[in-house]
């Protein structure tokens, strides 16, 4: 079946309307959408609230065969769940398949599927990783696979999960339906990862709605940490609740909130170093208005769907732009003003190089590389023969998937290719590769400093960052509240090669240019990450030229 242009329009509108009781579609779904209906891959980079799951989930209406939806988070597909089925509508029932149901309830999501009764199945990548479950979903003939959160599988991502790292291959196994991958924020580099590693084929990539135009942005250099202390209590005087406060380590976390709750501002701590269950009733209390401030690190994260967010405060420069501008992101989602506070100081970036630090050690990625020259075998069983923990074994397989040292084969086990490295090759080119890794991480905690001390407008430079262009001053941040933005706007002078044009340097080879400010230019290198360059420089001694 394939749908002719002029008719999407009208038709996707009316399964909007009769199926979800949507009265219209929002500003950045339709392109996406009409990109499925075509079966094409695509890549749609939305804002957190934006509506990303309507863009499946309307189109899946359409198409024949089942639509998988491969999520990262329990809670957040249960979400989902409960807002297709409570329309009690067979057309877009929704199953799940995970390790929250029974082997019993599984067949039966399975069946609900097999005999028409529902279309959506949402299942998380370690289901998937089982050979016979992966057997049992490629037996649906699956129409659409979904990818939600996809930034998880990027090597640059902020939310780095091994288990994401196979789903090119579980895909293919499945048959390669069209492919549609959905994430919040993704800066060009994992943009580009996303589609190299879920093996998109010539995607389409929209990317809309950046400019969260309730949101205002503030930047304060803090001198000293009673400085820090003073202008977030500030905040939270004036400032209606609730609210979240980012810091960078879990004992940050647990001091700030007890702290806080000292001063009389009752506050929460919430990390990934606490007790499972906890976790839950944290985010649990939050949700339900039981916890009005929110002391965390970056694990509380995904899935918090709440709308009614006042303010979200950092109070350390976060490691990127990716990092920084998701989290805000989860401030003012009811559309109602919302306020996004960055309190940073010179030190703050000595713990993000910490936090990136840490070279993979040579003998362990040689003993694994040997391993897996004894013939395919499961990443469980790599595990036991090498003593490795699941998240390092999966960053490992990662980098030696990278320069080619293994690959998935049948039934998902872990193969060598033919003219792959020898083990002690492997080891070296692998650490090579997170060598040149790092500094692309490195730079992107560059740009968040950048954008901490600039001048311009901050929608501005923060859309620069992620390849988009931001006609004039946003007038929601405080660099255009006190005239600083205007001022470096009506400086800037058109630069030496034009934004988004592709160049080439002497040592650093092909990059795009990103962004001017007065006399400076950004430049994203394929090999190195971002620079930030002199334009009189760049000129005088000719160090760029057209690619």
């Amino acid at each position: 079946m394939r749908l002719d242009i002029p008719v999407y329009g009208p038709r996707l509108r009316k399964v909007a309307r009769k199926h979800f009781g949507w009265p219209s579609l929002r500003p950045g779904q339709f392109k996406p959408m009409r990109a499925v209906l075509r079966r094409n891959d695509a890549l749609v980079v939305l804002p957190t609230g934006a509506g990303k799951s309507a863009i499946y989930q309307i189109p899946a209406v359409l198409l024949p065969g089942p639509t998988v939806v491969i999520s990262p988070l329990l809670a957040l597909q249960q979400d989902q769940i409960a807002a297709l089925n409570e329309r009690d509508d067979p057309k877009i029932r929704a199953v799940r398949v995970s390790s929250a149901e029974t082997p019993a309830q599984q067949r039966e999501a399975i069946e609900e599927i097999r005999d028409g009764r529902a279309e959506f199945l949402f299942i998380t990548p370690e289901q998937l990783s089982d050979p016979e479950r992966l057997a049992e979903v490629r037996a649906l003939e699956p129409g659409l696979v979904a990818v939600d959160e996809a930034h998880c599988i990027s090597a640059w991502g902020h939310d780095f999960r091994p288990d994401y790292l196979a789903l090119g291959d579980m895909i293919k196994q499945l048959g390669r339906p069209p492919v549609l991958a959905l994430t919040a924020t993704a800066s060009p580099p994992v943009r580009d990862d996303i589609i190299a590693r879920l093996r998109l084929r010539d995607p389409e990539i929209h990317v809309s709605g950046l400019d969260r135009r309730n949101l205002f942005l503030e930047v304060a250099y803090c001198p000293d940490e009673d400085y820090r202390w003073r202008r977030l209590t500030t905040m939270l005087d004036v400032e209606q609740r609730p609210g979240i406060i980012y810091v960078p380590t879990r004992r940050a976390a647990e001091e700030l909130a007890g702290r806080l709750t000292e001063a009389g501002y009752p506050a929460e701590f919430y990390h990934g170093g606490m007790a499972a269950g906890l976790r839950e009733q944290r985010h649990r209390d939050f949700t339900d208005d039981k916890v009005d401030i929110m002391v965390a690190t970056s694990a509380f994260g995904m899935g918090i769907d709440k709308p009614n967010i006042r303010w979200v405060a950092h109070v350390a420069l976060p490691d990127s732009p990716d990092s920084y501008f998701q989290e805000i992101g989860r401030a003012g989602r009811d559309g109602e003003p919302g306020r996004a506070v960055l309190l940073w100081r010179s030190e703050d970036e000595a713990i993000q190089r910490f936090f990136n630090g840490g070279s993979p050690d040579a003998d362990e990625l040689q003993e694994l590389a040997a391993a897996l020259h004894q013939g395919p075998q499961t990443k469980t069983a790599l595990q036991k023969a090498t003593g490795l923990g699941p998240r390092k074994i999966g960053q490992y397989l990662n980098l030696l998937e990278q320069v080619g040292a293994v690959r998935t084969g049948a039934r998902n086990k872990l193969t060598v290719p033919a003219r792959a490295p020898l083990p002690a090759e492997a080891a070296e080119a692998a650490i090579e590769e997170y060598e040149r890794q790092q500094l692309v991480v490195g730079s992107r905690t560059d740009m968040m400093r950048a954008f901490a001390q600039s001048r311009q407008c901050r929608t501005e430079t923060l859309l620069a960052y992620f390849g988009e262009d931001q006609k004039r001053p946003c007038g929601h941040c405080d660099n255009c509240a006190d005239g600083s933005a205007a001022e470096v706007d009506a400086a800037e002078e058109e630069g030496p090669f034009p934004v988004h044009s592709h160049v080439r340097h002497g040592e650093w080879g092909t990059g795009m240019v990103m962004n001017y400010e007065e006399e400076r230019m950004t430049v994203l290198f394929d090999t190195v990450g971002y620079k930030t360059l002199s334009v009189p420089v760049v000129v005088e001694q000719k160090l760029l030229e057209p690619a």
